[in-house]
């Protein structure tokens, strides 16, 4: 990982803790959408594998890697509603309204980015979430200023699994494929890295099972709080990439 010089952080699962902050935000979503009408809230719980008396979601879900333009259809399905991009555009801003008020970070992603971006990387956000939410969020954690771009599932280079957002990101700033890296919890994270070309750093904070993707990536760590002490202050080394 030596050549490394961006690193790309997927947002939920990798910096933002998703049960607790899109469990809650979630629901309150799905209670303004629904109304007063309980039945529609309950088709919408089942439709996302969503458990309300815990505000949790199934590692099934499709929330939990998808963008709203992939669990959009199911919702507007759910209410009796037309898919429209004006029924999407609903969604995506009541998902940064309640997902900026629940918002709860993994470790201490201010310090860590702080650290990296200093040791000279170059950073940046891919995420299935919409642009303006991710941006938002990332001002509330205090890394707005850290990042060279942010990139979301309706920024024009398409969404995850595709490679879109990572390839993007390398062509605005001329780097070479395998000098960026994608950290990310998910098998959505993992092909866009590849599909790309680049690097994958798994994280075993997300809300889904992983053990399938560790022997693909090039590095596992716990948190995104465990990088600076692997790519800065200890030498690479065999042991610890694609360490598990």
């Amino acid at each position: 990982m030596r050549d490394v010089s961006a690193l790309l952080f997927d947002k939920d699962g990798t910096l933002v803790h998703f049960d607790r902050t899109w469990g809650p935000a979630c629901g309150a979503a799905m209670r303004a959408l629904a109304g007063d009408d309980a039945a529609a809230l309950a088709r919408l719980q089942t439709v996302s594998h969503y458990l309300p008396a815990e505000e949790r979601f199934l590692h099934t879900s499709p929330l939990v890697s998808g963008s709203s333009a992939h669990y959009g259809p199911l919702w507007a399905q759910a209410l009796g509603r037309p898919a429209t991009a004006d029924f999407l555009a609903e969604i995506d801003h009541l998902f940064a309204r309640e997902g900026l008020a629940f918002l709860t970070p993994i470790g201490r992603p201010q310090a860590t980015l702080s650290h990296l971006r200093s040791a000279g990387f170059s950073l940046g956000i891919v995420t299935n979430d919409a642009e303006d939410s991710a941006r938002r969020q990332a001002e509330a954690l205090g890394i707005l200023p850290l990042l060279a771009a942010v990139h979301g599932y309706d920024s024009g280079f398409g969404s995850k699994p595709g490679p879109g957002m990572v390839v993007a990101f390398g062509t605005r700033f001329g780097l070479a494929p395998h000098t960026m890296a994608v950290i990310g919890d998910s098998a959505h994270d993992l092909a866009a890295a590849r599909g790309a070309g680049a690097r994958f750093i798994a994280v075993r904070s997300g809300p889904a099972p992983i053990d399938d993707l560790l022997p693909e990536a090039d590095l596992v760590v716990d948190t995104i709080d465990d990088l600076p002490r692997i790519l800065i202050l200890e030498p690479s080394s065999p042991a610890q990439e694609n360490a598990v």
